[in-house]
């Protein structure tokens, strides 16, 4: 796509969007029927709330689902006991809100054995905690192609630890998302690479929207190249900030029926992060055609 069609259909999604949040009421967009669901990433918009508040901000911005990062204010972590794991299940089971599982930072690129063998061995205490606490499933990143070795040695390392996480995963009847994420490993040649040696059902792709995924030959083969990998989970950005051409990725979305999450990962820092959370909602469900 050429510059000046991509810029056309950014701005025209965007003036678009604005106008439809501006038109409808949140209630008529939470009730839209769409395949694909609105979640939350704790990263930023609830990174200091605890497990109680986390909850109710949801429920009041409607979204439905949340990924738990790692080292957040709501302190769902592998110390927790077998009855505050309890209790922590019990509290998203009497919500409306999907506790989809935790958002790790385990990766597994690095040369050295002991520090891989720990990323491994970490994820697999994770997932312990992820069927405890009633989720699904963890997600984890491959962050690097180290320099001084060889590609190929990375990626094939990198599948094979996958392949180790996701046997183990579905034993617990866990998922194991992996985050297209990091330097090179972010660049979609780079993960289909990977991907085409992972062969546990139980690894799944999270796109993750980088401006990556725009790298030639574009995001439309870049997303179908790795497509048949898709898990239940996606990473967004605001809707409205930056040029990311979420229009087009909803299309390929809907293309391919997807009927997942669609994660809010957010950047920005609003004064009022729970009407942020609603804004956002608004404009996924007119992305998801609502």
């Amino acid at each position: 796509m050429s510059n000046s069609r991509r810029d056309f259909l950014q701005k025209t999604t965007a003036a678009s969007l604005g106008l439809a949040a501006l038109q409808f009421p949140i209630e008529a967009f939470s009730r839209a029927k769409t395949r694909m669901k609105f979640g939350l990433v704790t990263y930023q918009w609830g990174r200091d709330w605890d497990l109680p508040t986390l909850i109710a901000n949801c429920e009041k911005a409607g979204v439905q689902g949340v990924e738990l990062r790692t080292e957040h204010a709501h302190g769902v972590e592998t110390s927790l006991s077998a009855t505050e794991r309890a209790e922590v299940k019990q509290r998203f089971k009497d919500s409306k809100v999907t506790c989809l599982g935790y958002g790790s930072n385990f990766e597994y690129h690095s040369p050295d054995p002991d520090v891989l063998r720990k990323n491994i061995e970490g994820s697999k205490e994770y997932i312990k905690l992820c069927k405890d606490i009633g989720a699904t499933g963890i997600k984890v990143k491959p962050n690097n192609l180290p320099e001084g070795v060889p590609k190929e040695k990375t990626i094939s390392q990198i599948a094979t630890s996958l392949n180790e996480v996701g046997k183990f995963a579905a034993e617990y009847g866990q998922l194991v998302r992996v985050e297209v994420h990091g330097h090179l490993t972010q660049e979609l040649p780079n993960m289909k690479a990977i991907f085409d040696q992972v062969t546990e059902p139980a690894v799944k792709i999270c796109w993750n929207c980088n401006d990556e995924d725009l790298l030639p030959p574009g995001l439309e083969e870049n997303f179908n190249s790795v497509k048949k990998w898709f898990g239940d989970t996606v990473h967004v950005r605001e809707f409205n900030e930056g040029d990311y051409p979420y229009g087009e990725l909803f299309t390929l979305f809907n293309a391919i029926n997807y009927d997942g999450w669609i994660l809010m990962e957010a950047r920005t820092e609003p004064a009022d992060r729970v009407a942020a959370l609603q804004e956002q909602l608004v404009l996924f469900n007119q992305l998801a055609g609502a």
